[in-house]
C-alpha cells in the first residue's frame, strides 16, 4: 500500500502537472471505484471544474475543484495515477484541458473516488492522529507513555500517527534498535525521542527518492520510486543484516508481516 512518502510523491507531481487545468470530460470504465456520490453525479459535479489546489492527508489525496468541491483520491493497495495516460485501459480517465488524460488505476479495485462538498468531513480523515512531521519529542513521549499496544502495530494506527505504514515503520524501528514487539509504555525518553527522529528522517529520505515500489506503486509518469535499494530490513529476510550480518528476521505483528533484527532490536 502506498504510505506517505509515495502519497506525498504523487501529490508534488500532480502539482507540477495538472494544477490550474480543468476536467473537461471523466469517462468511468469501472464504476465500482467511485465510492461517493452516484457515478453520473460523479461526473456531472467534475466536468469542467479547475482544479485549483491538491493536498494530501495521511495516504489520501485531495484535488479541490473550482466549484467548491473536491475529489479524494485513496490508492490503498493497488491504486495508481498516470500522467499522461491513454485513456483507455484506466478504471477512471480525467480528460483535461490539455488534450491530456489523467489515468487512475487499480488492479484489485480496493482503492476509492470520491468527490465531495467537504472532504474534511469525511469519517476517515476526522480519525486521524497528527502528521509525523507535525509531532515533536515530548509529545510523541506522551503518547506512547499511555500505549500498552506493541510498538510497530501502534506506528500503522492511522488514528494514532497519520500516513505511516508497514513498510516505514519497519525500517524506523530498525534504525532506532527497537524491537517491534516492545509495548509503546516501555520506550524511555530517550527511546522514543530517537524513534520519532528516525521516523522522520526515514519519510524524508524516502520522499527524496519518489518512494518505494515494492508492489503496485508507480510515480505519476509510471516510473517506479527509488527507495526500494535503501531498505535496511523490510522484506530481507534470512538476509544478513546490516549492522551485525544476522539474519533478518520476520514476524507477524497485527496481521502483518514484519521485518526486524533480533540482535540489534532491543
Amino acid at each position: 500500500m502506498p504510505e506517505l512518502p509515495e502519497v506525498e510523491t504523487i501529490a508534488r507531481e500532480l502539482k507540477k502537472s495538472v494544477l490550474g487545468k480543468k476536467i473537461t470530460e471523466v469517462c468511468v470504465h469501472v464504476p465500482v471505484v467511485i465510492r461517493q456520490p452516484s457515478v453520473e453525479q460523479f461526473k456531472k459535479g467534475l466536468t469542467g471544474a479547475t482544479i485549483k489546489n491538491i493536498l494530501r492527508k495521511a495516504k489520501v489525496l485531495i484535488l479541490e475543484l473550482s466549484n467548491g468541491k473536491a475529489l479524494t483520491i485513496h490508492l490503498k493497495m493497488t491504486g495508481q495515477l498516470v500522467y499522461p495516460g491513454n485513456g483507455k485501459t484506466s478504471r477512471v480517465s480525467f480528460r483535461l484541458s490539455d488534450g491530456k488524460y489523467l489515468d487512475f488505476f487499480d488492479q484489485r479495485l480496493f482503492a476509492d473516488l470520491r468527490l465531495l462538498d467537504d472532504w474534511r468531513q469525511l469519517p476517515f480523515i476526522r480519525g486521524l492522529g497528527p502528521e509525523p512531521f507535525d509531532i515533536t519529542t515530548e509529545w510523541f513521549f506522551q503518547m506512547l507513555s499511555k500505549k500498552k499496544a506493541k510498538i510497530k502495530p501502534l506506528l500503522m494506527d492511522q488514528t494514532f500517527i497519520s500516513g505511516v505504514g508497514n513498510l516505514y515503520a519497519a525500517e524506523a524501528l530498525f534504525r532506532a534498535k527497537i524491537d517491534p514487539q516492545r509495548s509503546a509504555s516501555s520506550l524511555s525518553d530517550k527511546e522514543s525521542a530517537l524513534l520519532l527522529k528516525e521516523t522522520q528522517a526515514t519519510l524524508r529520505e524516502a520522499i527524496v527518492h519518489k518512494g518505494s515500489s515494492v508492489d503496485n506503486y508507480v510515480q505519476l509518469t509510471g516510473l517506479p520510486g527509488g527507495y526500494v535499494k535503501y531498505h535496511k530490513v523490510y522484506d530481507r529476510e534470512g538476509k544478513p543484516c546490516i549492522m551485525c550480518k544476522t539474519p533478518v528476521k520476520r514476524i507477524v505483528l497485527g496481521g502483518r508481516g514484519t521485518y526486524f533484527c533480533p540482535k540489534c532490536q532491543r
